[in-house]
C-alpha cells in the first residue's frame, strides 16, 4: 500500500529535510511541499492527502488550525521544535507528534503508524468517524469558521458556493465547487438533493411536492436523488 503526502513547514531547510526522509521511504508518494499552511489550504481541501507532516507554529495560520480543516481521512504528523504542543496535539488525533530536530528512524516510525492505521481502515472495510463541528471556508481575504450545526443548506453557483446559515440574513459566498464542499462535509449529516443543493437533513421541518421548505425558500428534490435522500431519512430515523 502507498500514501500520498504532504509537507508543510515556514522553515525551507526542514521542507528539504523532510522531503528527503519521504524519498528514502518505499510507501511514501510526495504530493507537494508547502511554505505555510495558508498556501496549502486550497490544495489540500481539493486534493486531499493521506498523510500530512505538518509543522505547528507558523504566521497565518499555525498546523493545529489547519488541522481541524482537512477532510477526515487525511491523517497528520505533526512536526515543532514545541513540547507543549503535543497534549493538544493528540487532542486532534494526530497520528504522531516529532520534536525537532527529528531524525529518520522518528520519522520513519511516525510514517510507519500512519501506513497501520491506513491498513487497518481498508481491512476493516469502514470510513473514518468524522466528528468535526465546523467547517472554515475562504470568503473575500480571510477564512471564515461555519459551525455544521448551524448550515441548513448549501447552493451550488458555477465556481461558487452559498451556505445559508441559520440565524444569518446573508449567505456566505466562496470560490469553491459544490462537488469540493461536499467532500468536505460529514457524509451522515449532509446530503445533496439536487445537483445544484446539498441539504442538512436534521435541521428540515417541512418537504412539500418534492420541495424543502427552508422559510421562504424552496430547495428543489431532483428524481435522480430522491429515493437517496428518501433512505437517507429512514436510516437515521427522520422518516416515520
Amino acid at each position: 500500500m502507498k500514501l500520498s503526502c504532504a509537507i508543510i513547514d515556514d522553515e525551507p531547510l526542514a521542507v528539504e529535510l523532510m522531503e528527503s526522509y519521504v524519498r528514502k521511504t518505499p510507501f511514501l508518494d510526495l504530493q507537494g511541499s508547502f511554505g505555510s499552511a495558508v498556501a496549502a489550504f486550497d490544495t489540500l481541501r481539493e486534493r486531499p492527502v493521506d498523510l500530512l507532516f505538518c509543522d505547528i507554529q507558523m504566521p497565518g495560520l499555525n498546523g493545529m488550525e489547519l488541522s481541524r480543516m482537512l477532510p477526515a481521512d487525511t491523517r497528520v504528523v505533526f512536526t515543532t521544535a514545541f513540547s507543549r504542543y503535543a497534549v493538544e496535539g493528540f487532542r486532534v488525533n494526530a497520528v504522531d507528534y516529532l520534536l525537532k530536530p527529528i531524525s529518520y528512524a522518528d520519522f520513519l516510525a511516525a510514517a510507519q503508524k500512519g501506513l497501520e492505521w491506513f491498513e487497518l481502515k481498508r481491512s476493516a472495510g469502514t470510513s473514518v468517524a468524522d466528528d468535526r463541528r465546523s467547517i472554515f471556508v475562504k470568503t473575500e481575504y480571510r477564512l471564515q469558521q461555519i459551525a455544521l450545526e448551524r448550515i441548513l443548506y448549501i447552493e451550488g453557483l458555477k465556481d461558487y458556493v452559498k451556505i445559508h446559515v441559520e440565524g444569518e440574513p446573508h449567505p456566505v459566498l466562496s470560490l469553491m465547487s459544490l462537488k469540493s464542499l461536499e467532500e468536505q462535509l460529514p457524509a451522515d449529516r449532509f446530503i445533496r438533493v439536487h445537483r445544484s443543493y446539498i441539504v442538512q437533513p436534521a435541521k428540515i421541518r417541512t418537504i412539500e411536492r418534492n420541495r424543502i421548505v427552508f422559510g421562504k425558500e424552496y430547495i428543489p428534490i431532483s428524481e435522480n436523488y430522491r429515493q437517496a435522500f428518501l433512505d437517507f431519512l429512514a436510516a437515521h430515523s427522520l422518516l416515520l
